[in-house]
């Protein structure tokens, strides 16, 4: 029936670029505290066996955090636009599905990180209404953001309502 939305998966994965921007974002999280601890560790003989210990573990269990789990994500969320309501899926281990109809969305935005940039990729924000906040989708083609963006703001202008 038009004009009834109802909590479905939603149809769209993200572009596969996103693998690579989780993957770098990801690794400059794991590798400073690692090289940091290697660094010292070399500098300082007598403390290296209490700072190359930890340099270890936290390449090893950063190994898979960077590796792995970006292809975990990238299964997990999905995202849609229909003509009745935007629909997104994320998560890691808690994954959230979330529903903003048309009639609810206030704004609609775009936003490139330095590292979305250098993929070529871009969040699509869609403030709304609601307490929860704003849907994010992230990693999106530039171009496909800017369209979802253009083609979003059309369709709540022509949508009945005011959004609050």
């Amino acid at each position: 029936m038009p004009g009834t939305v109802r909590l479905r998966p939603p149809n769209h994965t993200l572009d596969r670029r996103v693998l690579g921007v989780w993957r770098v974002t990801s690794a400059l999280v794991v590798a400073p505290p690692v090289l940091v601890l290697v660094l010292l560790g070399l500098l300082i003989p007598p403390a290296r066996l209490w700072l190359l210990g930890p340099a270890v573990v936290i390449a090893v269990v950063g190994l898979p955090f960077v590796t792995v789990l970006p292809l975990w994500w990238y299964r997990v969320h999905r995202w849609e636009a229909t003509e009745d309501a935007v629909y997104v899926r994320a998560g890691y281990f808690w994954q959230e599905w979330r529903i903003a109809p048309m009639s609810r969305i206030q704004t609609v935005d775009t936003l490139r990180g330095p590292v979305e940039q250098q993929f070529g990729l871009a969040t699509l924000i869609v403030t709304t209404a609601s307490a929860r906040g704003s849907l994010k989708i992230r990693g999106l083609a530039r171009e496909t953001a800017e369209e979802l963006a253009e083609q979003l703001t059309r369709t709540t202008q022509a949508t009945p309502g005011d959004a609050t």
